[in-house]
């Protein structure tokens, strides 16, 4: 598995206007047909979860090119779409409360895919994982409150999640991909896309932060560790350096980690399973981004093994905004695509391809 992007997007409030996301829900059953004609399964999985081909996605479909709600629209009119259609790739998932039913859907659709038992327990894991590793491992203040786990029939996967910073009205899109699977906490992303960088962000998948990463682990089996959280663990500088004429200029602001709020028995709970790696670890119920950030902390001031603090994060319109920008969504043009696009695909089924090849060639000229 692979995050491959992130988006940052500015919050809007209010919903698709229900003869837009009709339209939407059509022209997305549209343009997958299209695309699982010419293409796969897996080359559908991969553009979803370009951030960029997502971001064009949108647009096609009319919708936002830069709200929060290009990302939970679009996934609703996709999940409308799909799952309504036996193309053999559905949705699981959404916004808010819907995101907390994934697991029960991903066991629903498996069932329907006739996927092993055994496997669907790995599709929830990853989809769980998913979450846990962009709300916790990379603590950039925005919080996640939408998740859609995308299957295909033959087991593969992608994430597209959504995380809001109330402070300041953003929202960051993750994008995840199941193929090429190497880690879940290492660097798992392809691009990074954004518009602005949030400070003091601890990036644990970074490779700066392995050293951090192993030495977490081990102190987590140590059992000496609840006394670093049992008692005050802040000295004075005279006790650090035996002398007593320091001077030091102090910076106006400061990072500040409350070590207080940190659950023993969570952290009992990860020493009893003796844990053999950080993905392991991180999976543990209970470990969260408070634990994260300690763990890589206390690493730090007794290894000297810092962890990454920098920021991992790096648009198209055919149809108009809903908001009227860059222009008014033209319904009669969108009916149209729709209708050129269904019946383009209709014909190829039976064997004309004439007018998928001449919307093929007319692709060319913007290339």
């Amino acid at each position: 598995m692979q995050r491959t992007g992130y988006t940052n997007l500015p919050l809007h409030t209010g919903k698709a206007p229900r003869w837009l996301f009709k339209r939407m829900v059509k022209l997305a059953r549209a343009i997958t047909d299209a695309l699982l004609l010419e293409y796969t399964q897996d080359e559908f999985l991969k553009r979803i979860a370009n951030p960029y081909w997502f971001q064009a996605f949108s647009c096609v479909l009319g919708f936002d090119w830069h709200s929060s709600g290009t990302t939970t629209t679009t996934c609703g009119a996709l999940k409308e779409a799909l799952n309504q259609e036996n193309f053999g790739i559905k949705i699981a998932g959404g916004k808010g409360s819907a995101s907390r039913k994934t697991p029960t859907q991903i066991e629903k659709i498996a069932e329907d895919f006739s996927i092993s038992t055994r496997k669907t327990k790995k599709l929830i894991y990853s989809s769980k994982m998913s979450a846990k590793i962009d709300n916790s491992l990379i603590q950039d203040d925005y919080h996640l409150y939408h998740h859609v786990f995308i299957l295909t029939e033959k087991g593969k996967w992608a994430v597209i999640q959504q995380g809001m910073n109330p402070e300041y009205s953003y929202a960051r899109r993750y994008h995840w991909l199941s193929t090429n699977m190497k880690s879940f906490v290492e660097e798992p992303q392809q691009a990074i896309c954004c518009d602005k960088k949030t400070k003091n962000t601890l990036n644990m998948t970074a490779k700066q932060s392995r050293e951090a990463r192993k030495i977490s682990v081990d102190l987590v089996k140590e059992r000496n560790l609840l006394n670093y959280f049992k008692k005050p663990i802040q000295k004075t500088l005279i006790e650090f350096s035996g002398k007593r004429n320091i001077i030091l200029n102090m910076p106006r602001t400061h990072l500040i980690t409350n070590m207080n709020k940190i659950n023993l028995q969570t952290l009992k709970r990860a020493f009893e399973y003796q844990p053999k790696n950080y993905e392991e670890l991180v999976a543990i119920k209970g470990i969260g981004p408070r634990i994260i950030r300690a763990l890589a902390l206390i690493s730090e001031l007794i290894y000297s093994t810092p962890p990454s603090w920098e920021d991992p994060v790096k648009y198209s319109f055919a149809h108009g905004g809903k908001d009227g920008i860059p222009y008014p969504v033209n319904k009669k043009a969108m009916d149209e695509s729709t209708q050129i696009l269904g019946n383009a695909v209709k014909n190829a089924k039976i064997g004309n391809k004439d007018k998928l090849n001449a919307l093929k060639r007319l692709s060319n000229l913007y290339k």
